[in-house]
Parts: C-alpha cells; structure tokens; sequence
C-alpha cells in the first residue's frame, strides 16, 4: 500500500494529465472540429474520441489510487474527482454538439441558404428534445455513480467495523485469560499462607514441647542433688 505521501503525489501526476489531455480535447472541439469538414472533421473526432477514452482511464486510476490514502485526505480527493468526472461528461457533450453542428463553410452557407432557413425551426426543435434527452441520460448517470459511491463507502465502513469488532474481541480474550491467571495466582498465595500458618502453629507446640521437657530435666538433676546432700 502507498505512503500517504506517496499516495497524494501520484494523485497530483495524474491530475496532470488529467489538465493535459482536457486542454487538448477543449481545443478541438472549440477550434478544430467547427471549423472542418469532410474527412478531417472524422478524424480530429476520432481523436478526440481516443482522448475521452484516455480521460476515462486516468479517472478510474485516480479512484483506484483514492483507496490507498488515509480517510483524512481521501474526503477531499473524492471530492476533487466527482469534479474531474463532471468535467469529463461536460466534454463528451460538448463533442456530441460540435460532431453535431455542420460545419463552417461561407460556400455551402449560399448554396444552402434556402434550405437551411426553411428547416432552422424543426432542427432546432429536434436539437432540444435531443439536449433533454441527453440531460435525462447524463442525471441516471450520475445518480447511479452516486450510487455506487454511497455503496463503496458502505462496504469499506463495514469493513472497518469488523476490523474493530475482532480487535475488540482479541482483548475481550486477552483481559479473560489476565484474569484466570490472576485468580490462579491468588489460590496458590492461599494455598501458602495457609502452609506458613501450619508450620508455625507446629513451632509454637515445639517451642513449648522443648520448654516443658528443659524443666522436667532441671526438675530431676534438682532433684539427684538433693538426694545426695541428704
């Protein structure tokens, strides 16, 4: 697992080429792709296509890299992301109106002037219920990426909570042996203390065993010396 550190630096890389490859894109939807036509226009689309595709990866290596960093920094990178993805949803439909859009061209606009403005109406009105269509599909989107977001903190909570429910339980078991050893050892002191009362009960009996037997001896050699006086 990455250092916190480390971890915050290869975020900074990737959001790098996050800005370096959106700066292209941005470029060629608002510079290059109105203003060409034909096979050109295809394939500066399709370059930018390619790029999207790129965002998208630099995007999940950022959400993978957001894992491995500490929730205190985690909170504000998620948040940074959720902005990076916003960003890169609004590119994608900013491609989709350009691709869109028919290019510039001074002599198609006077071949097709006639055209153009007696169809402006219905291809602005098709443009908008396209617009709200792509609104609705883009709100589902980010609703189920919340989703999933809400789920993914979810099961890493869960996780964390196991974690502490087994340290939990590790020196539930840990103060339970403590305390069997402890009562083991306060049987043996009692054990001791009843050993040590024992023994000195016997030495005080022997002590006057000893004393009583010292005056019968004293009482006797009196009494030898007086019988032999007299």
């Amino acid at each position: 697992m990455a250092s916190p550190a480390g971890g915050s630096d290869l975020f900074a890389s990737y959001e790098q080429d996050f800005q370096t490859v959106g700066d292209g894109i941005r470029n060629k939807i608002d510079q290059q792709i109105p203003s060409q036509s034909g096979e050109q226009r295809k394939a500066t689309v399709r370059a930018v296509e390619r790029e999207l595709d790129e965002v998208d990866e630099i995007l999940g290596q950022m959400e993978m890299e957001i894992l491995n960093i500490p929730a205190p920094s985690r909170t504000r990178l998620q948040a940074k992301l959720r902005l990076y993805k916003s960003e890169a949803e609004k590119m994608k439909r900013d491609l989709r109106r350009a691709n869109a859009v028919a290019p510039r061209s001074s002599d198609r606009d006077e071949l097709f002037g006639d055209m153009l403005s007696s169809q402006s109406d219905l291809d602005a009105s098709t443009m908008d219920q396209r617009q709200r269509l792509l609104s609705g599909t883009e709100r589902l989107g980010e609703s189920s990426r919340r989703l999933e977001d809400s789920h993914r903190l979810a099961l890493e909570t869960e996780g964390i909570g196991v974690n502490i429910l087994s340290t939990l339980k590790g020196q539930r078991e840990t103060m339970l042996r403590a305390r069997d050893t402890l009562a083991e050892a306060d049987s043996y002191i009692d054990k001791a203390s009843k050993t040590l009362k024992g023994m000195a009960r016997r030495m005080a009996t022997n002590k006057m065993i000893t004393a009583a037997i010292i005056l019968i001896l004293v009482a006797l050699i009196v009494l030898v010396i007086w019988t032999k006086l007299f």
